[in-house]
């Protein structure tokens, strides 16, 4: 109901849902069998994805989720758009909750003294995420006008990566089309991103519908030569695992990403160019500090190290440029690494937010 294809449905449908509410009713879509049950109070988190970008939820499914679980701020981080603002603006009302509109994007650092370091992007050094967070209204317009044509590129790029995806896949007869296996499960033709997520979920229900859900492990280690731990085997192999598509994707991005990519290029600003983009429109402009812990609760992650070793550079490089603050996903960072990123906002006089990404159905929104 809450992923019905259109946002006034959806509002529609939150309304009818919120009528007859009461507590464990009605049943939870993505969350039906995950571990994260019980509720949560007094919670904020501003770095949460929709369908705009890539997520289980609608921007009214995702306030729906953080409303069961206690949630009494949300925020949207969609990649490279605002489109789902509104909506999600809309639903938060009708749900009682607080919201925050924000937007992640890849910036890119050539011509920095970070220029050619693998920051916080497994996939492409140079280039890091960062995330523009409390976006005012009035600032939409001009973000979509930025953005949109470099979604465009960003749309070619596609392409190009789905072409060498199926280049790799040929051997077993697996093949995607781009306008009929990924676009359609996109926002792509009401503003919204199509990322390297989408491209991979439509691989993984491809490889699961061609190997079977009982044999999906044995055939991606064997077949695709990718070795699985004992919890990934165990969890592609699983045919009652409701969370099944989300962690072959995982695997798929962390295993095949670099043997697919297609830099990023003049789809990304240059990191001046957002501060002052961030500056003109009132947003809190934030790095999205990932750190060296290999941990990663969607499994998207090869162990890589990032920014531990040059943390006091970046930080210098960020407060030079006029970055408003840090962001950080508590879930994934060590009590250290999370100390050490609040002493140098503090030496930095730099905001600190901390709030846990959210674009997979095992992830808890607080």
């Amino acid at each position: 109901m809450l992923n019905a294809p259109e946002a006034g449905e959806r509002l529609g449908n939150l309304e009818i849902l919120l009528s007859g509410d009461r507590p464990g009713s009605p049943e939870r879509i993505f969350f039906k069998g995950n571990a994260a049950s019980e509720k949560v109070s007094g919670i904020s988190n501003q770095h949460i994805h929709t369908t705009y970008s890539f997520s289980p939820y609608s921007p009214t499914a995702a306030i729906y989720c953080a409303r069961e679980e206690g949630l009494q701020i949300a925020g949207i981080v969609d990649h490279d758009t605002v489109a789902g603002a509104d909506e999600f603006c809309r639903a938060g009302k009708l749900a009682g909750l607080k919201t925050t509109c924000g937007m992640e994007c890849r910036v890119s650092f050539a011509g920095t003294g970070l220029e050619g370091r693998i920051l916080n992007n497994p996939d492409q050094v140079g280039i890091a995420y960062m995330v523009l967070y409390r976006i005012p209204a009035s600032g939409f317009g001009r973000l979509t006008e930025i953005f949109s044509p470099l979604r465009g590129k960003r749309n070619l790029r596609n392409r190009g990566m789905t072409d060498n995806i199926n280049v790799r896949m040929e051997p077993w007869g697996i093949g995607l089309d781009y306008d009929r296996d990924v676009l359609p499960l996109s926002q792509y033709a009401d503003g919204g991103t199509v990322t390297e997520r989408h491209l991979l979920y439509a691989l993984s229900r491809k490889v699961a519908a061609h190997a079977g859900r009982e044999a999906c492990g044995e055939f991606v280690e064997k077949e695709l030569k990718i070795v699985l731990s004992e919890q990934q085997m165990h969890r592609l192999s699983n045919p009652g695992n409701v969370h099944f598509l989300y962690d072959l994707l995982g695997v798929m991005k962390a295993e095949l990403m670099e043997k697919i990519y297609i830099p990023a290029s003049d789809e990304c600003l240059p990191l001046g160019e957002l501060v002052r983009l961030s500056d003109e429109i009132g947003a809190t402009l934030c790095y999205a500090y990932l750190g060296d812990e290999p941990f990663s609760i969607v499994g998207d992650k090869r162990t890589v190290k990032f920014e531990d070793d040059f943390l006091e550079e970046l930080f210098g490089t960020l407060k030079e440029y006029g970055v408003h603050g840090v962001t950080c996903i508590p879930s994934r960072n060590t009590r250290e690494q999370k100390s050490r990123v609040r002493e140098l906002c503090c030496r930095y006089d730099l905001i600190e937010i901390a709030s846990e990404e959210i674009n997979s159905s095992r992830q808890r929104f607080g």
